[in-house]
C-alpha cells in the first residue's frame, strides 16, 4: 500500500521560472550534456544544468525542519539520501540534527567530488538501481528529483532498492503533470528527466512495483 501525498518542500524557494524562454533556448545537445551530471550540468552554463550549484541555508533549512516533523527524526536516526548532489540537504540534516547517521549516493563523481567538506566522508558514487547498503539499514531514504532520470526497468529496480534498505519511511519527488498545459510546461522544461507521467500514472506505478513510501511531485 503506497504512502501518502504530501508536499515536504512546501518551504523550498521557488524560482521564477520563464517556460517560454527555456524551450526556445534548449537543445538535444544541453539535454546530453547535461544528462552526464559533470561539471557543465552542476557548474556551467544555465543552459545545461544549474549555472552554479552552490550552498546557500535559505534552500534547505526550513524544509530539513519539516522531515524532522513529519518523520521524527533524531541523533538515534539513519538516512540516505539518493541523488545526494554536493550534499547540501545532507549538511542541513547532520547541523539540524547533531548525532544523525547521514548517508548520500550520487551518479556524479563530479558531485560527491565537490560535496561541502563535512559531508564528504558520508557521499559516494553509486545508482539508485544497486545501492551498497544492507537490508533495512535506514530509517528514511529520501530522494528529491532524481529518480525520474531513470526509466524501464531500472526504475523499477531504483524503487525496489528504495524498499528493500529502509527500515520505515521513505518520500520521493517525481517530475509529473495533472493536465495537458502542466506537461506541455514539463516537457519544456525537463533536462534530465526520462520517465514524465501523469500523477495518476505514477500511482499506479507505485501500486504495481509495490512503493510504500511518500511522495509528492515536482511540476514548474
Amino acid at each position: 500500500m503506497i504512502g501518502e501525498e504530501i508536499d515536504l518542500m512546501l518551504h523550498y524557494p521557488k524560482a521564477k521560472r520563464n517556460v517560454t524562454e527555456r524551450v526556445a533556448k534548449k537543445t538535444e545537445l544541453d539535454r546530453q550534456v547535461a544528462r552526464q551530471f559533470g561539471k557543465e550540468f552542476f557548474d556551467g552554463s544555465r543552459d545545461q544544468g544549474y549555472g552554479g550549484y552552490h550552498y546557500h541555508p535559505r534552500f534547505w533549512q526550513e524544509v530539513v525542519k519539516t522531515f524532522k516533523e513529519k518523520y521524527q527524526l533524531s541523533d538515534r536516526s539513519s538516512v540516505l539520501d539518493i541523488g545526494c548532489a554536493k550534499g547540501f540537504m545532507m549538511f542541513d540534516l547532520a547541523t539540524l540534527i547533531p548525532g544523525i547517521s547521514i548517508k548520500g549516493i550520487d551518479v556524479s563523481s563530479y558531485a560527491v567530488e565537490n560535496a561541502l567538506e563535512g559531508m564528504k566522508p558520508h557521499c559516494q558514487v553509486a545508482n539508485a538501481t544497486d545501492l551498497p547498503f544492507d537490508d533495512h539499514s535506514f530509517d528514511l531514504v529520501i530522494s528529491i528529483t532524481t529518480l525520474h532520470n531513470l526509466e524501464g526497468d531500472d526504475l523499477v529496480k531504483a524503487i525496489k532498492e528504495i524498499e528493500r534498505v529502509k527500515r520505515k519511511s521513505s518520500f520521493i519527488t517525481l517530475d509529473a503533470y495533472r493536465d495537458p498545459e502542466e506537461k506541455e510546461r514539463m516537457q519544456a522544461w525537463n533536462l534530465t528527466a526520462k520517465t514524465m507521467m501523469h500523477v495518476d500514472e505514477w500511482k499506479r506505478f507505485f501500486q504495481e512495483v509495490g512503493y510504500t513510501g511518500d511522495y509528492y511531485w515536482f511540476i514548474p
